[in-house]
C-alpha cells in the first residue's frame, strides 16, 4: 500500500465514519474501482481508531464526567449518578457487537466483503433510515436511555458488521424508531461506537505488529481519519438539529445502485 492509497483511505474513513453512509463500503468501493484491491478488514479496523480518537477529543468533557460517574458508581455501589449510569449503559450497549463480531469474524473478514453485499446493504440501509426518519416520534432525549434501550441500540449497531450498513446509520435508525430525537440518536451513536471500535482496533493491531498490515500507510491513514473525522462530527451534530436524513438516504440509494450496476455489467468483480 502506497502513501497515496493511505491518504485516500484515511480521508474516506474520516469523511464517512460519522455520516450514515458506511465507511467500510466507501473503502471497499474505492479499492475495487481504482484496482487497488480490498484494503482488508484489519486495516479498516485499525484506521477506525483515528475516528474514535476524534470522538474522544470532541466529547472529552463529557467523557471525563462519564468516567468520574462510572468510578463513583463503583465506589458507592449504586447507580444514582446520571453520568455513571450513562457510562454503564454504553458498556452494556457495546456487548452485542463485540460478541457477534467475534463469533462471525471469519465471515466479516472474508465472504461478507463482497460488492453485492455492499450494494444491497447501502440500498436496504437507506430504506431503514428513511422509515426511521418518517416514523420516529422524536420525543425522547439521552436522559431517557435505560438498559432495554441500550441493548436494543447495541443490536442495531451490530448490523454494521455487514459491510455497507453503517454503524452510525444503523444505530441512529433504531434510536429514531424507539422514539429518540435526531440529536440524541446521533450523539448516542457516536458515543456507543467508542468501546467496540477501540476493542476491535486494538485486536487488529496485532496484524500490524506481525507485518500483515503495513505500519507506515496505516499510521498516515489513521491520522487523516482523525482530522477529517473530527470536522465531520461537529458538522453532523449541527446538521441533524434542523435537517432530516433524506439526503443521506438518496446518497445511499444512488451509490448502492451504482455498485450493483457495475457488478451486473462486469465493470468490477463482486469479490
Amino acid at each position: 500500500m502506497s502513501w497515496l492509497h493511505a491518504v485516500v483511505y484515511g480521508v474516506l474513513q474520516g469523511f464517512s465514519e460519522y455520516l450514515p453512509i458506511s465507511s467500510t463500503a466507501h473503502l471497499l468501493i474505492a479499492g475495487r474501482l481504482t484496482g487497488w484491491g480490498d484494503p482488508s478488514a484489519a486495516f479498516t479496523a485499525v484506521i477506525q481508531i483515528g475516528t474514535i480518537l476524534a470522538v474522544l477529543v470532541y466529547f472529552r468533557r463529557d467523557l471525563v464526567e462519564l468516567l468520574k460517574g462510572l468510578l463513583k458508581t463503583i465506589r458507592e455501589r449504586n447507580l444514582d449518578d446520571a453520568d455513571g449510569r450513562m457510562a454503564w449503559l454504553l458498556v452494556i450497549g457495546s456487548f452485542p457487537i463485540m460478541v457477534l463480531g467475534y463469533l462471525f469474524r471469519n465471515a466479516i473478514e472474508g465472504p461478507a466483503r463482497n460488492l453485492v453485499v455492499v450494494g444491497l446493504s447501502l440500498v436496504l440501509g437507506g430504506v431503514l433510515l428513511l422509515a426511521a426518519d418518517l416514523l420516529g416520534k422524536g420525543h425522547l432525549g439521552v436522559n431517557h436511555l435505560n438498559v432495554r434501550y441500550a441493548l436494543i441500540l447495541g443490536v442495531g449497531q451490530s448490523l454494521a458488521l455487514i459491510p455497507g450498513v453503517s454503524r452510525s446509520g444503523a444505530t441512529i435508525a433504531v434510536a429514531l424508531l424507539l422514539g429518540f430525537n435526531r440529536v440524541a440518536a446521533t450523539r448516542f451513536s457516536f458515543l456507543l461506537a467508542i468501546p467496540a471500535v477501540v476493542v476491535s482496533g486494538l485486536y487488529e493491531l496485532r496484524k500490524v505488529a506481525d507485518g500483515q498490515v503495513a505500519w507506515a500507510p496505516t499510521i498516515i491513514a489513521t491520522v487523516l481519519s482523525f482530522v477529517v473525522g473530527y470536522a465531520f462530527i461537529a458538522w453532523m451534530l449541527k446538521y441533524v438539529a434542523s435537517h432530516t436524513f433524506k439526503w443521506f438516504v438518496w446518497y445511499r440509494w444512488a451509490l448502492g445502485g451504482l455498485v450493483l450496476a457495475l457488478v451486473a455489467f462486469g465493470v468490477v468483480t463482486a469479490s
